[in-house]
């Protein structure tokens, strides 16, 4: 499967597929049940997709996502905010 290094997950008409393919490809690739299978989202450091320089060991990452009366707390790489 090709894929670009970060998606922007919000311009697509039905998101969902896109996570069910994610899910489906790391399902077969390490021989897990697909019904046993769950999504976790994290949060990176990167400020812009562009800095993105090798693929994820497994998922995507995606870019375009927004927040509505809110704000990320930016922190260091391995640092999560609170």
């Amino acid at each position: 499967m090709i894929k670009p290094k970060s998606l922007a997950l919000s311009y697509f008409f039905n998101p969902l597929s896109f996570l069910t393919a994610i899910t489906q490809t790391t399902a077969r690739g390490r021989g897990l049940p697909l019904d046993q299978m769950t999504t976790q989202t994290n949060v990176t450091w990167f400020n812009d997709y562009t800095q993105i320089k090798e693929d994820p060991a497994d998922g995507a990452y995606i870019h375009g996502l927004f927040l509505e009366g809110a704000a990320w707390e930016n922190s260091g790489e391995g640092q999560e905010g609170y």
